[in-house]
């Protein structure tokens, strides 16, 4: 079975208040083109598909207009769409039944009775153009491990989530009398997993071994994290695919969707076609400058050249107060956008004396020592009177309450 693996879009997303549909738009545009040409039996669409739950109209439309563009880049490919914790499970599944009629199908939450749950929903059979099964897609959307239903009422609360898992795994295994590749998509993050560049502000990271995911899948298709990687283990064949557009300046890496050849009970092949983004994040200078450098490149950079500029400056003591507004003058009039600056605290001799302390020593000290030592580290410099006497009040209100 053919597959194209993609997630977290982030339709909606803006950058420092700077709308980026058009990027969004040239990435759906691409991911059309890509499918045309790839021609794949499924595509995987593994969670995030919006970056706030209550997206606009127009990005909703932008959604629509490009899922109805890739359907009709190779009509007989199934669609399969699962939540992730940025998006509105319930907004994502409202049109579920007319998307159906696409080859779609939306997989945004756990549907449960008192008496059971809608296991048949997560289980997804893929088919050719003659009707031919290649392959079952089992797609879990993104549900935080203590919401997992109770399946019996002898799994522990903490086991739900591998009882669910396992248990989707189990029914496919008796279905799969043709023995046919099995892929399960989820949005979670796996320990071990490489978090570059992961704004872990947003969204949160609550990391689960693989091993809870249970066993009997081919490839594991997963979203949440957007450093694209393979997950090492000798069990299982597990892949992010990474973020088709970065999200952050830090997202360094190359943003791209993965193309997956998956055979049963052998490692899957998997190479990447890379996105290209109109409006790529830039930083300058790559390594920490003074302000007045920082700017200097951001005046010589290219008139006509597009691009999210965030300045990367070297400080001593602090940033003038003007130091936004001259960056915004520089590349006024231009095909850039100024987004920010990336302050570093440049060290100093007392940085350079950083004591490692053992668990005895850490023992021994007071609260007010360890944070005098932990601010000479972080900011270069002596902490002053007036903040040894804010954490001696702090440390005095925490000793009267307890």
């Amino acid at each position: 079975m053919k597959l194209i693996h993609t997630s977290d879009w982030h339709l909606g997303h803006t950058l420092y208040n700077y709308d980026r549909s058009r990027e969004q738009q040239a990435f759906l545009e691409q991911l059309a083109r890509i499918v045309a040409e790839e021609r794949p039996d499924a595509m995987v669409v593994s969670g995030d598909i919006y970056h706030y739950s209550t997206p606009s109209a127009a990005t909703q439309k932008m959604y629509t207009d490009g899922m109805l563009r890739i359907h009709r880049a190779c009509p007989e490919m199934t669609i399969v769409v699962t939540a992730g914790n940025h998006d509105s499970s319930s907004k994502l599944e409202i049109d579920s039944s007319l998307w159906n009629h696409f080859g779609v199908k939306v997989v945004g939450n756990i549907e449960r009775t008192r008496e059971e749950v809608n296991l048949e929903k997560h289980i997804v059979p893929v088919e050719d153009e003659d009707g031919d099964l290649k392959g079952y897609i089992v797609a879990v959307p993104h549900v935080y491990p203590q919401n997992f239903p109770m399946l019996d009422t002898e799994t522990p609360r903490e086991e739900r989530q591998a009882r669910f898992f396992q248990t989707l795994l189990d029914e496919v295994e008796k279905m799969n009398t043709a023995e046919v590749p099995v892929v399960l998509t989820a949005h979670l993050s796996i320990e071990g997993s490489d978090r570059t560049g992961h704004d872990e502000a947003i969204g949160g990271i609550e990391y689960v071994p693989i091993g809870s995911l249970g066993s009997g899948y081919d490839y594991l298709a997963l979203g949440h994290i957007h450093c694209p990687q393979n997950i090492r283990s000798d069990r299982f064949h597990a892949r992010y695919c990474g973020t088709p557009l970065p999200v952050s300046f830090d997202e360094t890496y190359p943003h791209s969707v993965s193309i997956v050849e998956v055979g049963r009970q052998v490692a899957p092949r998997v190479r990447t076609v890379q996105i290209e983004n109109p409006m790529p994040l830039v930083t300058l200078p790559r390594e920490p400058a003074d302000f007045e450098e920082a700017v200097r490149l951001l005046e010589e950079y290219p008139a006509n050249q597009p691009a999210y500029i965030r300045l990367n400056v070297l400080i001593k003591d602090y940033l003038a107060s003007d130091c936004n507004e001259r960056a915004s003058n520089a590349a006024k009039g231009k095909s850039c956008r100024y987004c920010c600056i990336k302050p570093n605290r440049e060290k100093t001799a007392l940085a350079d004396k950083a004591r490692h302390l053992s668990l005895q020593e850490m023992q021994e000290m007071s609260p007010l020592e360890i944070a005098k030592l932990y601010y000479q580290e972080t900011e270069g410099e002596e902490m002053d009177e007036e903040l040894c006497e804010l954490m001696n009040v702090a440390m005095r209100r925490v000793a009267e309450n307890k």
